[in-house]
């Protein structure tokens, strides 16, 4: 994602439950699920280390993720251990988790049969005084299945992947009314090109996507009552690739004398850093809480972006902008999230136009999204989550066109006693392109047992 913006709210110290959240969620696509909230709320106890471990047996239809499915039975085994510490005007908190993965069809085909993964976290909130808060979150995977990872890679990619991504948010309230929050966000990915060799006609997942995303900005808020917030906001975001060696093969440029004549001019080359890019966001929001179970967030604006080191012609494009979520707790453990985004992303695909050689920069992606999670009973938990993303191409040899991404994900959770629990669950994705050989699909389910101490 070319712009992470921050949430125009302020810095929580319950931000550190929700952040261990969403660790957990990763580290589980990677296997087939998300680990499930329920794990989270018996892990949580007032001690400052936690640990925990879940084994797993899945089967997976389509591991490398790819338009042709191979399947594989395996296990999982992820152990986790992290450590929270509470002083008078700071939180620290710490999480790392192993990931193991065993596909016993890869060992019967005589390729190496076990990924590993390691997910890091890291989190701290700072109050400098009651009106001056700091809140800075990092979050490090080295994996190599795409919903770990998340860099634009809709593929397994073999090696030591690496996603790291750091946010600093610092609120200030100048006013019982007026307020504002300063960020800024850095994202490093490096896809590892284990085995692979870097052609132009061929270019690796590194060549492609390997890159820094970086993006700073402030909101201006104003507290209406104290049910809602008003705010505007800009964000400045800048996109630098770091890749190896030319992504497509060069195209030659020729200027046309009539009535017939074509002038040969030059060479176009195209490496990774042509896809360089800044994006400029402008927006408006609003926060409003209805009931202390539900609240809203909006924010809509636009974002102009900058293709600046394009190896024919630097181009821009304006675009809409939004971030919308509904959050509604409707019972004890029990809760409904939708949301709607759009935003500039990285992609992939770089084939440039045939007949300007313009590349493929970016894609313009909208995204519709929920999350249900609901206790049947004191023991027995179980969610639902879906996506689905509509990816279109800007300029380049797709330009106008796109992809569609739906999943959906099922987990049922039962808590044996405080420290044992046992899930089963269902994970369905799909990628639906008009280039050819890029679509697939993926299921996946599992079974397993969760301890935590």
């Amino acid at each position: 994602m070319a712009s992470d913006l921050e949430q125009s709210k302020k810095p929580s110290r319950n931000m550190k439950k929700t952040f261990i959240s969403v660790g957990l969620a990763a580290v589980g696509a990677a296997s087939g699920s998300a680990l499930h909230a329920q794990n989270m709320e018996a892990g949580a106890t007032p001690k400052m280390w936690n640990v925990a471990a879940t084994l797993r047996g899945f089967y997976d239809d389509n591991y490398a993720v790819a338009n042709n499915k191979k399947g594989s039975f395996g296990f999982e085994f992820t152990p986790t251990v992290s450590a929270n510490v509470d002083l008078k005007k700071t939180d620290i908190g710490i999480r790392y988790a192993f990931g193991m993965y065993y596909y016993l069809q890869r060992d019967d085909a005589g390729i190496d049969p076990i990924d590993y993964t390691h997910q890091a976290d890291l989190w701290l909130d700072h109050s400098f005084t009651e009106r001056w808060k700091l809140n800075v979150t990092d979050s490090l995977a080295i994996a190599q299945d795409p919903a770990l990872l998340q860099g634009g890679a809709p593929i397994r990619v073999n090696g030591d992947n690496v996603a790291n991504r750091a946010k600093l948010n610092l609120h200030t309230d100048w006013t019982r009314q007026f307020s504002t929050s300063a960020f800024y966000g850095n994202s490093v990915y490096n896809y590892s090109d284990s085995g692979v060799t870097n052609t132009p006609a061929n270019p690796s997942e590194g060549a492609l996507l390997n890159r820094m995303e970086q993006n700073v900005g402030i909101d201006f808020q104003w507290t209406v009552n104290p049910e809602t917030m008003v705010f505007v906001g800009y964000n400045y975001s800048w996109v630098r690739y770091d890749g190896s060696g030319e992504i497509h093969s060069p195209f030659d440029i020729y200027a046309f004398t009539p009535p017939s004549t074509y002038t040969f001019i030059r060479t176009a080359h195209y490496f990774s850093n042509s896809r360089d890019y800044n994006s400029h966001y402008g927006y408006l929001g609003v926060s409003h809480e209805f009931s202390p179970n539900l609240n809203a967030q909006a924010r809509v604006g636009a974002s102009y972006t900058d293709s600046f080191n394009d190896p024919i012609s630097p181009s821009t494009s304006l675009a809409p902008y939004a971030d919308i979520s509904v959050n509604y707790t409707y019972n004890p453990g029990c809760y409904l999230q939708v949301g709607l985004t759009q935003n500039v992303n990285s992609t992939d695909v770089v084939e440039p136009n045939a007949t300007t050689g313009h590349l493929t920069q970016y894609v313009q992606g909208t995204s519709l999204y929920f999350d249900i999670n609901h206790r049947f009973t004191p023991k027995l938990s179980g969610s639902l989550v879906g996506q689905y993303q509509y990816s279109s191409y800007e300029n380049g040899k797709f330009s106008g066109t796109g992809d569609s991404q739906a999943s959906v994900g099922i987990n049922l959770n039962y808590q044996i006693n405080r420290h044992l629990s046992a899930e089963a669950g269902y994970n369905f994705e799909e990628l639906i392109s008009d280039i050819q050989s890029r679509g697939n699909d993926r299921n996946r389910v599992y079974l397993g047992l969760s301890a935590n101490y």
